[in-house]
């Protein structure tokens, strides 16, 4: 007999499978383990395309063209095609559907006949410039048998810290949607590095800010992980998959392993990290094995595939681009200043006793390392005024200087 807790939960879990076949924008993250094939797989998951785009390999044909990249465990094309496939059915029924995609620089790599993991920072760069035109050139081709056309979208952390960009970059993905366009998102890891800070550090995350910022119903997050487990399946035998977290907890995290695959960076911590940002944005994240048939279709319209992280309410969009921003410097306030803030009043300048980095205004800054604000002052100026009451501001800075660092609307606690 089922115990009421068990079955309040079963209920929740039910519940929100349920809404899943209601989401209306959904983005879908691959990741290079699934996208590939090793290299000594010959077996398809689906029919395989002629490269013209046009009709159907034959049985044959199909094994020569498997044996004819056996050697370097290349993109798995008809992988891609069956994606796309997926992808046009529920554009059909009204859907607007992201794409966030790794493989560039596996793809890279094995295009140079590398087979071990890259972590060269240069290299990794190198792998991307070669590996990221032949990844969309795919994906073009596997849309376009669908009738759908593809966008590629390369970005940075710098895109999204900048709120600016950041709405520019919205303004884009909700026109190509409009025109049944699939935006497909990649990191930039051409240009971008962890060393220079703007870098998200896996495409798990990437994912997550993609479906925080344009208001994602659904984040679909595949792999070749088939759920969270209460343990790590790869060393513990007994570790049984969790079909539904309603709360994201400190036990979820323990029970995460380490990292992927060859030439992935995301393991299961990486994903969780992911699920918490999505979260935020009243986003729904299931993660689920990749090569499961028909798996996005499936977990689109409710089916119990993989784990479902149900939402948590959604914070206001100018705070979930805040708390997830990069800061550009870091302040350390007093106690007093701490208490005032949380109180939700305004950051005063006699508050600050220490400022560290240089920025400008209107800047993201960590303070005490618990909240993120946006700083009317530069770092400078907030130099030149540190301790210093509003009436002494002005003497300081001239008559148009702020009085204050942040005002409440400019401030996300992440602790909350």
């Amino acid at each position: 007999m089922k115990s009421p807790q068990n079955s309040n939960a079963s209920s929740d879990a039910a519940a929100a499978r349920a809404t899943l076949a209601n989401a209306n924008r959904i983005v879908v993250k691959i990741g290079t383990a699934t996208l590939t094939r090793p290299a000594s797989s010959l077996g398809r998951l689906t029919r395989t395309f002629n490269p013209d785009g046009k009709g159907f390999l034959s049985d044959e044909e199909m094994l020569r063209e498997a044996q004819s990249h056996s050697t370097r465990g290349t993109i798995d094309t008809a992988y891609m095609y069956h994606v796309a496939e997926q992808f046009a059915d529920l554009v059909k029924a009204g859907k607007q559907l992201i794409l966030v995609t790794s493989g560039a620089i596996g793809m890279g790599a094995r295009e140079l006949g590398l087979t071990k993991r890259i972590t060269e920072v240069r290299m990794r760069q190198a792998c991307a410039a070669v590996g990221q035109p032949i990844l969309m050139e795919e994906y073009r081709r596997a849309f376009g048998v669908f009738g759908l056309s593809a966008a590629q979208l390369l970005v940075t952390r710098d895109e999204w810290d900048d709120r600016t960009s950041y709405l520019n970059l919205r303004k884009t993905v909700e026109t190509l949607l409009e025109c049944r366009v699939i935006p497909v998102f990649n990191e930039n890891d051409s240009v971008s590095t962890a060393e220079i800070g703007n870098a998200f550090g896996d495409n798990d995350r990437l994912s997550a800010y993609v479906a925080s910022k344009i208001d994602a119903e659904l984040l679909i997050i595949l792999s070749d992980v088939d759920s969270l487990y209460d343990a790590d399946p790869r060393e513990n035998p007994n570790a049984k998959p969790i079909p539904y977290v309603k709360e994201l907890s400190d036990e979820h995290l323990a029970a995460a392993g380490g990292r992927g695959s060859e030439f992935s960076t995301g393991g299961m911590k990486t994903k969780l990290a992911a699920v918490a940002i999505a979260r935020d944005a009243g986003c729904r994240v299931v993660i689920a094995h990749g090569r499961e048939p028909n798996v996005i279709r499936r977990v689109a319209a409710g089916e119990p595939l993989g784990t479902l992280f149900d939402a948590a309410h959604a914070l206001k969009n100018r705070i979930r681009w805040l708390k997830n921003s990069q800061p550009r410097g870091r302040l350390t306030i007093d106690e007093g200043a701490m208490a005032a803030i949380r109180e939700r009043n305004s950051l005063l300048p006699r508050g600050v006793v220490a400022v560290e980095g240089d920025f400008g205004r209107d800047t993201v800054v960590l303070v005490n390392n618990i909240v993120k604000l946006i700083s009317n002052f530069s770092s400078a100026e907030l130099r030149a005024v540190l301790g210093k009451r509003s009436e002494e501001i002005e003497a300081i800075l001239g008559e148009n200087a702020p009085h204050v660092v942040a005002r409440p609307e400019e401030m996300a606690f992440l602790d909350e």
